[in-house]
């Protein structure tokens, strides 16, 4: 830190990746703060001194865009705009050593699980009486909560586990009194997030725990949605849809990557799973939650992709008729178990594929979004933008899911509220409706 009567340090924190990320950055600001160090999250003014910028490493364009980033403060740094910079995240768990003698303008680089080491850059403490506490940077009425940290499972192509470590469950304690935390300080929805969230409790409580978990941070007073991510679906604990069935403050909604729609593919995968066992699986998750609205994501273009695996893909999306459904082109990681493999599939037949995948997906989500018209949905409001009001139903995540438009120029509702809404028209990627 700099000598009294020296301009105060501000930091400016830089998050890039996932919202997994962006609670450890929320964490990391928690703490700073904690500190009595002034920091802001991607600030657009140029008044911080010292930058921190928490990196992703997933897949080749996350980590694309992680270097540039990097490059861009560096160059600052070098024009004297600021004075330190730091890295950490994924990328820099990764790459550590590469990054360290290509960029030597970085002050030092930290991995996921070091928190404590850079705050001592800033001659500050980790201060455990913060856990539980967390500033948020999202809208005030939502925020995500990290449940668990790192993964166990051996899927081929996944270099999480290289980055995150092995899964760590977070105490249920611990989580109801962050939810308690921030039903105090406005939040009405969190969305519960880990590499992989069906694995929670495993560790510390000996068995799969998550229905557990729902249901104490069901009763927390003021948060009116709990919505569920990245439920692997191997091992998938089916006593948390009847916890869904009967709390009405739990979203009917869940996210659970598939990968792929192929038997041969997931072993290829190392999934642990077949593509029957995950159609019985939907079946009964649809059957227990009536009405549930289900995301998934797949990869297109892994090693060993023929045709008519691609063509099996198809078909599982085509009979599923997911709500939500995202598909990325297979990226060939060092270290991972799929490296080892020929990348047998040429990048443009992935793409061509991703896009094909898309299209089909565009088709069903505009035609179950015309089945919604006529129908009256609670809505959380979001922003106001563009002359509209900008919500989402139980149904829907933030940035990734449908988006709900009020005109707003007749209508009157403040951010953060729950309204009313029947909508009256839609796309495949937006609903418009009236408030009542």
């Amino acid at each position: 830190m700099k000598t009294k009567g020296l301009k105060k340090d501000k930091v400016n924190v830089v998050t890039l990746g996932c919202s997994k990320n962006l609670v450890d950055s929320e964490v990391m600001i928690t703490q700073l703060r904690g500190n009595d160090i002034d920091v802001t999250h991607e600030s657009e003014k140029d008044d911080s001194n010292i930058i921190v910028v928490n990196t992703c490493g997933f897949i080749d364009n996350a980590k694309q865009e992680s270097i540039d980033t990097i490059l861009r403060y560096a160059d600052a740094k070098d024009e004297g705009i600021i004075e330190k910079l730091y890295v950490t995240g994924c990328l820099s768990q990764r790459y550590r050593d590469d990054l360290e003698k290509e960029i030597p303008q970085v002050d030092a680089f930290f991995g996921t699980m070091e928190l404590p080491l850079l705050l001592k850059k800033f001659n500050a403490d980790y201060k455990h009486e913060l856990v539980g506490e967390r500033v948020t940077t999202t809208a005030n009425h939502f925020a995500y909560m990290k449940i668990a940290e790192g993964c166990d499972r051996p899927c081929s192509f996944c270099a999480i586990p290289i980055m995150r470590g092995k899964h760590v469950s977070r105490p249920i304690e611990e989580l109801v009194k962050e939810a308690r935390n921030m039903a105090r300080n406005g939040t009405k929805e969190i969305l519960l997030i880990a590499q992989d969230s069906t694995y929670y409790g495993l560790d510390i409580y000996k068995k799969r725990n998550l229905a557990e978990l729902l249901k104490q941070l069901s009763d927390v007073e003021g948060i009116e949605w709990i919505r569920l991510h990245y439920a692997f679906p191997t091992g998938f604990p089916e006593d948390i849809l009847d916890v869904m069935a009967e709390r009405d403050n739990i979203c009917n909604y869940l996210d659970m990557p598939l990968q792929h729609g192929s038997t041969k593919m997931l072993k290829l995968m190392r999934r642990g799973t077949t593509r029957e066992k995950q159609e019985a699986l939907i079946e009964r998750i649809r059957e227990k939650v009536p009405g549930i609205a289900l995301r998934t994501t797949l990869i297109a273009g892994h090693p060993g992709e023929t045709e008519e695996d691609f063509q099996e893909m198809m078909d599982f999306v085509r009979n599923t008729r997911f709500d939500r459904l995202g598909v990325f082109p297979y990226s060939h990681e060092e270290n991972t178990h799929a490296f080892s493999f020929e990348d047998d599939v040429p990048d443009e037949i992935k793409q061509e594929r991703t896009d094909a995948v898309m299209e089909l997906q565009t088709q069903i989500s505009q035609e179950l979004n015309q089945e919604k018209i006529g129908k009256t949905f609670k809505v959380l409001i979001d922003k106001k933008e563009g002359g509209f009001f900008v919500g989402r139903t139980e149904h829907d995540s933030p940035e990734v899911d449908n988006e709900v438009l009020i005109d707003a120029t007749e209508n009157y509702a403040r951010i953060g509220d729950f309204v009313e809404v029947e909508i009256a028209d839609a796309t495949e990627f937006d609903l418009y409706g009236n408030l009542k």
